[in-house]
């Protein structure tokens, strides 16, 4: 038996290795964003999947009009003055730290005094001169996922608070009550997400993951180093034959005094992932106690956009779970019956059109919804009444990923596809070109770690079969990991 586990241990080992680097080192880059925000690569490295063609890959959000033929357009590819024909471009973009990463624009918003402000990745902006002004927010708050306005009170969003403010000064932060029946649980894909990356315990725990990090990738040389021991001659030298026992010794050493942690990192980063995910994405655990988890927000990293109605006088606010609405004094909330199905990815589109309809995409697709009568159905390309969903996330994607929506150009109501680009809602492709400035715009290294965090690298190579790349990566890992803990333990113990 231990002539079994210490043979697969090396060749599997041997096999993993790459794979491991790759998810160490990019699972380090993910822990810290705005450490590496500055820090763009360029595109043409990358797969063609991942290049901006037809302004795909969520390169657009939305749009506002300044005047009849003065578009500001916005999304991943930050803010550019257009015109109504999409065929001048103008760089909108002064004031913005550097790095497309600090350049990723969640809403624009035109106040009814016709001032202008930005939520973006990383924090709260307001135009003045042509130039973005960072605005300082309470509790180092800084994703701001939408803005809106409430009689003379400008409300921000955040993916856990709102945030009011009369004056761009003082901002107060309020925390919506819990929705009907809430029983203080939280989805199990978040708990095993922070577990995976450390945030359950705050900075000291991405720390500690960080540290697992870099132990897998002492492992991983270690074990090649080791591997390549039969290959050279030690014989002649008595420093290599020092270096190898070294070597083996701290490779055993770190090992085993790490693995219940190396154990963990791997089976929550499986779960995070296709097609282990699929089962557990709805399930909902008991939040860990004296965790970050453990907050009285029952919206904790939950919310993701909002609109006020000024004819009901109140707010309709989107969220992971599905749409509610809230009275103005945010007292009181409560779940429509009846509402479109939305993406665990977030919701992308959610603006109202007329007084009673709403237009909502996400990677479920994009619906018309009737906030009076609750009925939605989707206008592109199949137009079929429904009203029985209660919009909780679905485990599936549409065929249209919507990212974005415009109604400010001249060619009518277009939706931008992550992967088709500008459509109408007919789903026709509608190609407009991009400008060369726009078309070669790079990718922050913070989305290239995702594209190798998650596998999705491989798909050029291995197509469909890359979501693979995950479980089989971290069911080979536990083998290593077990395997070398027994056949340490019965050498050496």
């Amino acid at each position: 038996m231990i002539k079994f586990f210490k043979k697969y241990h090396k060749w599997l080992g041997v096999i993993a290795t790459l794979f491991l680097l790759f998810f160490s080192v990019s699972g380090i880059v993910l822990n810290h964003r705005s450490l590496f925000s500055g820090i763009d690569i360029s595109r043409n490295i990358m797969p063609e999947e991942d290049h901006i063609i037809n302004w795909n890959n969520a390169s657009v959000k939305g749009s506002v009009k300044l005047s009849d033929n003065k578009i500001l357009l916005y999304g991943n590819i930050g803010v550019w003055l257009t015109d109504s024909t999409f065929t001048k471009f103008t760089d909108f973009n002064t004031g913005f730290p550097k790095g497309i990463d600090n350049r990723k624009i969640c809403k624009i918003f035109i106040s009814k005094n016709k001032h202008i402000y930005a939520g973006t990745l990383f924090g709260f902006y307001s135009l003045k001169n042509n130039k973005w002004n960072k605005l300082e927010l309470p509790n180092k708050i800084e994703h701001i996922v939408d803005i809106t306005e409430a009689d003379d009170k400008l409300i921000l969003l955040s993916r856990s608070y709102l945030l009011e403010t009369k004056d761009l000064k003082n901002f107060e932060i309020k925390i919506l009550p819990p929705p009907k029946n809430y029983d203080n649980k939280i989805g199990l894909f978040k708990t095993l997400w922070v577990i995976h990356s450390g945030e359950i315990w705050g900075k000291i725990g991405i720390l500690l993951v960080d540290l697992i990090g870099l132990i897998f990738i002492f492992l991983s040389i270690t074990g090649i180093i080791h591997f390549i021991k039969p290959f050279i001659n030690i014989n002649k030298t008595e420093k290599k034959s020092k270096f190898f026992k070294f070597n083996l010794k701290w490779h055993n050493k770190i090992g085993w005094i790490t693995i219940l942690f190396l154990i963990i990192t791997t089976i929550t980063g499986m779960f995070l992932r296709p097609p282990l995910l699929i089962p557990i994405i709805e399930k909902k655990v008991s939040k860990i106690p004296f965790t970050e988890l453990n907050t009285e927000n029952a919206w904790f990293d939950n919310l993701r956009r909002i609109v006020y109605d000024k004819n009901s006088e109140q707010f309709i606010i989107a969220t992971i779970d599905g749409i509610y609405f809230v009275n103005n004094k945010l007292s009181s909330i409560s779940q429509f019956k009846s509402q479109p199905p939305l993406s665990m990815m977030g919701v992308n589109v959610f603006e109202k059109i007329s007084k009673d309809t709403m237009l909502v995409g996400s990677f479920n697709g994009l619906y018309k919804w009737n906030i009076q009568t609750q009925e939605f159905y989707n206008p592109i390309p199949i137009k079929t009444k429904q009203t029985s969903s209660r919009g909780n996330s679905s485990n599936f994607l549409s065929d249209n990923l919507v990212t974005g929506y415009s109604k400010d150009f001249s060619i009518g109501n277009i939706i931008f596809d992550m992967n088709v680009g500008v459509v109408n809602f007919n789903a026709e492709r509608i190609n407009i070109k991009m400008p060369h400035e726009l078309k070669n715009l790079p990718m922050s290294l913070w989305n290239m770690a995702l594209e190798v965090h998650t596998a999705r690298i491989y798909k050029p190579i291995l197509g469909g079969a890359y979501i693979l790349i995950v479980p089989l990566t971290g069911l080979i890992t536990l083998f290593i990991l077990i395997s070398g803990f027994i056949v340490w333990y019965k050498r050496y113990r």
